[in-house]
């Protein structure tokens, strides 16, 4: 089976990328789904230890909202708990610290925790964690390891989906101007007085069936390609994501090569 990956859209700034893969099946497709949900490590708050929280949240409640803010990951730097040299124990490897000290009153970001490891920071600057009056303060020391999105989702690096590629056959439409003015912006123009379709804006669009409705000279069909799209929530870049995620597959089918 030879597989084929052409790009179609790489939005950075978004944290999104889609692609057309080519020469898979819905097997193959769900086993990369899956594994980018579950198996690519990224890094996330584990334990907290409090020396002063007088805020209105709990110490349990200010733990889950740290446990679950996206932490830039350096995926060369650190490594599984599981794998590490330390069996576990617990070191500069496999372990990131995490301070965060705040007394003035109003919000308390993301962005005053203090990491150890300056490539590996909270994604999202302006995220609240709590927010202070007069006289309380917050005080803690984070621990953050590498986790799987299988065992808990706050190590989740993203969102991963795919459809079957939608092509659209136009015949004779009566008014291709009221087509337009219907349709999704930007899915159709008007070419010689003809209807024309643009592909990158149809894949962005999800409602085919309201497309196809529109005139019966419309008819939607599916290829064997599918449109497959990566959300990143921030730890990890979209072509990251994916590359582990084929680094995973591979090891994977070594080791079962092997065990056969």
């Amino acid at each position: 089976m030879a597989i084929k990956l052409d790009k179609i859209k790489d939005e950075r700034k978004r944290g999104k990328f889609t692609f057309l893969l080519k020469g898979g099946d819905e097997i193959f497709a769900n086993t990369i789904r899956r594994l980018i949900i579950e198996e690519v490590p990224t890094l996330a708050v584990e334990d907290v230890e409090f020396r002063d929280n007088s805020s209105a949240l709990y110490d349990e409640m200010v733990s889950l909202r740290l446990g679950l803010i996206p932490i830039k990951t350096d995926l060369k730097s650190y490594e599984l708990k599981s794998k590490c040299k330390c069996e576990g124990q617990g070191c500069a490897r496999c372990e990131l610290k995490i301070t965060l000290k705040a007394s003035k009153k109003g919000y308390v970001y993301a962005e005053e925790a203090q990491s150890a490891d300056p490539k590996c920071t909270f994604v999202y600057e302006k995220m609240p964690i709590v927010k202070l009056i007069a006289r309380q303060k917050i005080d803690c020391t984070m621990t953050a390891v590498l986790g799987l999105g299988k065992e808990h989702t706050k190590w989740c690096p993203g969102w991963a989906w795919y459809q079957h590629e939608p092509k659209l056959k136009i015949g004779k439409v009566k008014d291709p101007e009221a087509i337009v003015k219907l349709a999704p912006k930007g899915v159709f123009e008007v070419k010689s007085g003809r209807l024309a379709v643009d592909q990158e804006k149809l894949y962005e669009w999800q409602s085919y069936e309201f497309i196809a409705d529109l005139d019966p000279e419309i008819a939607i069909e599916e290829t064997d390609n599918f449109l497959f799209t990566i959300e990143s929530w921030g730890q990890l870049s979209c072509k990251e994501i994916l590359s582990q995620a084929a680094d995973i597959l591979m090891q994977k089918a070594e080791e079962m090569e092997n065990l056969i």
